[in-house]
């Protein structure tokens, strides 16, 4: 069964303001239906546009989106929102081997098997391919935020981050034509955590030096505290 948002509900799930949305889909930037005087949007492919507009964004623009889902996560659980809980020690791998996108991609999905969280790992090969295909997950400075296509709650068993750190930069298509060496893979059984993750991590990189403190680290409990530290001194 297919789910619809009108023009109200689908801006605040992406948390943006109204206009703006109506204009994306005027402009034609994302599948949706005019039906009376309101715009209906298909959730699932509401969630892929803005998983693609959050790494896309210019920082600012991450940051505003960003803000209103730590301000709305707040509101419903009364506690701050921590990325760094989400990282699994047993899905992190400080020396990944492949030196080309599709080698990083079976070597991500194979990390997060580790976990014993991922229901199919072959699957989840196969949908994040299809999400590289459709547009990278790198965002320059040396990082790439791996996540499927379509938001499927069904791929994990929990919600959780893989963390693999290359020897070398590969080209991973990143818009500034950089390479990339750290790469994260989002497996979260929540639509709207999905995109928390995904907006805390894009403004983590932009905001925050734990790039540069992850390319020092030796083990991999040194990653997961040096990611706690540079989130606990975020702003």
């Amino acid at each position: 069964m297919h789910s619809f948002l009108t023009l109200k509900q689908a801006a605040a799930h992406v948390h943006m303001p109204e206009n703006e949305l109506r204009h994306v889909a005027q402009r034609g930037e994302i599948d949706a239906v005019m039906r009376g005087d309101d715009w209906y949007f298909e959730h699932c492919v509401l969630d892929e546009w803005a998983q693609r507009s959050i790494l896309s964004s210019a920082p600012r623009e991450t940051q505003r989106r960003h803000d209103a889902m730590v301000a709305e996560s707040r509101r419903r659980s009364g506690e701050a929102f921590r990325v760094s809980s989400l990282f699994d020690v047993s899905a992190m791998d400080l020396h990944i081997g492949g030196k080309a996108k599709a080698g990083i991609v079976r070597d991500m999905s194979d990390l997060a098997a580790r976990s014993g969280a991922v229901y199919d790992a072959d699957g989840l090969y196969s949908e994040l391919m299809e999400r590289e295909a459709a547009a990278s997950t790198a965002v320059g400075e040396g990082a790439a935020f791996l996540h499927p296509r379509f938001h499927d709650p069904y791929l994990f068993e929990r919600s959780f981050i893989a963390y693999g750190r290359s020897e070398r930069p590969v080209f991973f298509g990143a818009p500034d034509g950089s390479g990339t060496r750290h790469f994260f893979l989002v497996c979260s059984t929540d639509h709207a955590q999905h995109l928390q993750i995904l907006a805390r991590l894009a403004v983590m990189t932009h905001a925050t030096d734990f790039l540069r403190a992850l390319d020092e680290v030796s083990s991999r409990e040194e990653a997961i505290s040096a990611i706690r530290s540079a989130e606990e001194a975020f702003p």
